[in-house]
């Protein structure tokens, strides 16, 4: 099998993918204020800045950065926790929870609507590739 030909045709297609309105919607909700609340309130609420930056993948500057504006869009409060000076404890407040459920909505609506375009079994399919590539992904650091 020449598997050169295979990459130029997915990377022609992944480029194509990248300009499409719902993937970018995904996109955005994997890194951003998106993906910090998502993160905060899957902590159980209190959370350690470097923890989230760890997750998102991002230098503690830049999640300073995001959690500045979500502090000042009042959608979290950042407090010292009591049983460590040090540290800073990050928490959601109901506004930043309403914002969160928000953001959750309309990520399960996109892509809900993508899969059922795809039809049941295709969009099973896409679900299996994409685990097994996350898998490889995971394993390996997607060499080989």
């Amino acid at each position: 099998m020449n598997y050169s030909k295979l990459v130029d045709e997915f990377l022609q297609q992944m480029h194509l993918f990248r300009r499409f309105k719902p993937q970018q919607k995904i996109n955005e909700s994997m890194h951003g204020e998106a993906f910090a609340l998502h993160h905060i309130a899957k902590s159980g609420d209190k959370i350690i800045p470097s923890e989230i930056s760890e997750a998102m993948g991002i230098s503690g500057a830049r999640i300073a950065a995001t959690l500045n504006s979500l502090e000042n869009k009042g959608y979290i409060t950042r407090q010292i926790d009591p049983s460590d000076r040090r540290r800073i404890l990050v928490t959601l407040t109901d506004k930043g929870r309403e914002q969160e459920n928000e953001y959750r909505r309309q990520l399960t609506e996109t892509i809900e609507k993508m899969l059922r375009q795809l039809g049941e079994e295709d969009a099973k399919e896409y679900i299996r590739i994409t685990r097994k590539m996350a898998e490889l992904a995971n394993c390996d650091g997607g060499s080989g």
